[in-house]
């Protein structure tokens, strides 16, 4: 099982920006993909943004062109940039790993607050 760490969320105006990170324990090179997922209060977790080993993205319809994510296989680290934040962005981000065998591993979530 692969612990995962996020780091990078906080407080930021509308319009802002902010990237997250998050540190794998273990290789993320075989990953079957990666990917962030944020939940806010009151709502169901949802996809954000997710890559796959082949490098293939797919993002939700509300990001699209806002966000990015990548991954750093030397570093074990996959990344989310966040541009032109909303208030409706807010939410508690978390990091997710699926290995070959579609076994799932979660990080402990980071909080990302868009307000004036």
């Amino acid at each position: 099982q692969v612990q995962l760490v996020e780091s990078g969320g906080g407080l930021v105006q509308p319009g802002g920006s902010l990237r997250l990170s998050c540190a794998a324990s273990g290789s993320i090179f075989d990953a079957y993909s990666m990917g962030w997922f944020r939940q806010s209060s009151g709502n169901e977790r949802e996809l954000v943004a997710r890559i796959f080993k082949n490098g293939r993205t797919n993002y939700a319809d509300s990001v699209t062109g806002r966000f990015t994510v990548s991954r750093d296989n030397a570093k074990n680290t996959l990344y989310l940039q966040m541009n032109r934040l909303k208030p409706e962005d807010t939410a508690v981000y978390y990091c997710h790993h699926m290995d070959n065998k579609y076994f799932n591993s979660w990080g402990q979530g980071t909080q990302v607050t868009v307000s004036s």
